[in-house]
């Protein structure tokens, strides 16, 4: 599974700095770093970054399936708070695995507290 990162992603995607990955079937998690460079003036952690470490998180949940996800369909984020001050964690879990599509749902939490910060549906064409 992380060969398929490593393999997959552009340089911009990894420059978000996902470590600590945690893979199960159908289940993959994920620590998004606080990162400078990814912060609007406010301090907050700007939503394209956070939408990006989303699908990210997801296509690799997708690869736990017997086959490879062609790509992302469809993503809706919610975002419910500033994700400030924190480390991040992403934890995407497939809610189905079909035959031309398969959908996700990812949490995007503050790791100090847990607090939910976004919340996304994904979908992925096979």
């Amino acid at each position: 599974m992380l060969e398929y990162y490593d393999f997959l992603f552009a340089p911009w995607v990894k420059a978000l700095g996902l470590r600590d990955f945690k893979v199960d079937p159908g289940v993959v998690s994920a620590v998004l770093p606080q990162n400078d460079a990814l912060k609007f003036s406010s301090g907050a952690l700007c939503g394209q970054a956070i939408m990006a470490a989303i699908d990210t998180v997801a296509s690799l949940a997708m690869t736990t399936a017997e086959r490879m996800p062609k790509g992302t369909v469809y993503q809706h984020t919610h975002f419910l708070r500033p994700a400030v001050n924190d480390d991040f964690n992403v934890r995407a879990e497939v809610l189905r695995f079909g035959k031309a599509v398969s959908f996700a749902e990812v949490r995007v939490s503050s790791a100090a507290t847990n607090v939910l910060v976004a919340h996304a549906s994904i979908e992925f064409a096979f």
